[in-house]
């Protein structure tokens, strides 16, 4: 069904997974059906790392589409958790060297859980979590998988629903970084900060206090979001003169009902992201 709301395009999608973290196509795949789906500009933003954008980016030369780099950064403001994109990453360097402990946190963190789960009875072993990462940066998405492999659940959502959603009995809470020191780091590797589907959250009042340190913009069309959602956080971006961005947080064959680029982002969002990003390298040069 064709969305009466969609801007007009050419369109991008600034939000994706790939096997580098919970997606399912690994990088050269994701960069194949972006160019099927006639996208003019797709990112690859997977969580907390950067390993999937080298071999995007051999995949995006080869067919001439253009590859933003980004990542998906686990930040907390209080004890809210809030996810970062970066985009328009320039020296992803210097993410890489503060992701290592992080990654190694990540991975922590699933050994914790797969103990949890062995005491409630659901013999799940970290080597089958192992497999499902496939060498990619590990999170719940991955023990999920390896719990419906087991045959102990249904599919993910009934894992999340019944041992590893937040306030369930083998949920293990995670090392994230504040909201402030996401945006520095963003901004030190030369991109622009968005705050990824904030939808009922994405009030005025703390819009405001994230521009105030630096956010850049907000993930405006997002598949979490309804109309209204769509509508307040258009009208605050123009009020605060934020970045809009929007994605399909696409993560692959699991998300059949929501297909890379569905969203329509319109590609003149990605061009005002583009030079507010251009426009602080030069300042701090």
């Amino acid at each position: 069904m064709t969305d009466p709301t969609a801007p007009q395009g050419p369109y991008v999608d600034l939000h994706a997974h790939t096997t580098a973290s919970d997606g399912r196509a690994t990088p050269e795949e994701f960069i194949a059906l972006a160019k099927a789906a006639d996208l003019q500009a797709v990112a690859i933003t997977d969580h907390d790392t950067l390993d999937g954008l080298a071999a995007g980016q051999v995949a995006a030369d080869a067919v001439g589409i253009h590859l933003v780099h980004g990542i998906e950064l686990s930040t907390i403001d209080g004890a809210r958790e809030i996810h970062l994109l970066g985009l328009h990453l320039e020296k992803t360097d210097v993410l890489a060297g503060k992701l290592v402990a992080v990654q190694a946190a990540r991975v922590d963190r699933a050994v914790e859980i797969v103990a949890k789960l062995n005491k409630l009875g659901l013999p799940v072993t970290m080597a089958m979590v192992q497999h499902e990462a496939a060498g990619g940066a590990v999170g719940r998405p991955h023990v999920a998988r390896a719990l419906v492999a087991g045959g102990w659940v249904r599919d993910m959502r009934d894992a999340f629903d019944r041992w590893l959603g937040d306030g369930k009995p083998a949920n293990v809470g995670k090392l994230r970084i504040e909201i402030a020191d996401g945006i520095a780091l963003i901004h030190e590797a030369g991109g622009v900060a968005i705050w990824a589907h904030p939808q009922s959250e994405g009030n005025k009042e703390r819009i405001g206090r994230f521009a105030a340190l630096g956010l850049d913009g907000v993930e405006v069309r997002h598949p979490s979001h309804n109309a209204e959602d769509l509508a307040r956080l258009a009208t605050l971006c123009e009020y605060f003169t934020l970045l809009k961005s929007g994605g399909s947080d696409w993560h692959g064959a699991l998300d059949g009902f929501r297909p890379l680029g569905c969203m329509h982002v319109p590609a003149p969002w990605m061009d005002a992201q583009v030079e507010r990003a251009l426009l602080r390298r030069v300042r701090t040069a």
